[in-house]
């Protein structure tokens, strides 16, 4: 099933140089690009994207860090996204995670793991419309489609 699934370069993968080591692997197992924007969450918004943990022990140093530095907002489109793109990021905390993912591979802890990305479906439509306009979502033709789907 064609999806659309939420990703954000965190803080220390826009630091440590990597927004186009993420965007790569991404691009390499065949996702579709359609939206993508950089800045700094600001507080508000990053309470709201992280309402769900508020009151527990680590939600105030994940907003402080969160809204530490520029991050990369992207939304991405294919065959089951969101799956594909939890397996190629790895286990929250990057010591847990498999060597070939991003976290695995990039991540140095379990908050600085270089991405986030959305986990369900709801969850998707709802961080995309946190980040993104309708307007700024674009579908487009890849000359490679027919051979990214069954």
């Amino acid at each position: 099933m064609i999806e659309r699934t939420f990703v954000m370069v965190k803080p220390d993968g826009v630091g440590r140089r990597f927004i186009g080591e993420v965007i790569g692997r991404y691009e390499a197992k065949g996702l579709k690009l359609v939206g993508l924007k950089m800045q700094i969450v600001s507080r508000a918004l990053a309470e709201t994207h992280y309402a769900e943990h508020r009151g527990q022990p680590f939600y105030a140093g994940l907003i402080e860090f969160i809204t530490s530095g520029p991050t990369v907002q992207m939304v991405w489109e294919g065959e089951d996204a969101i799956a594909a793109v939890r397996k190629l990021n790895g286990a929250t905390d990057c010591r847990e995670a498999d060597i070939g993912t991003i976290r695995g591979d990039l991540g140095l802890t379990k908050q600085k793991n270089i991405v986030h990305a959305s986990d369900a479906r709801e969850t998707a439509e709802r961080e995309i419309a946190l980040y993104f306009q309708p307007s700024e979502l674009w579908d487009y033709p890849l000359p490679d489609a027919a051979w990214l789907q069954e």
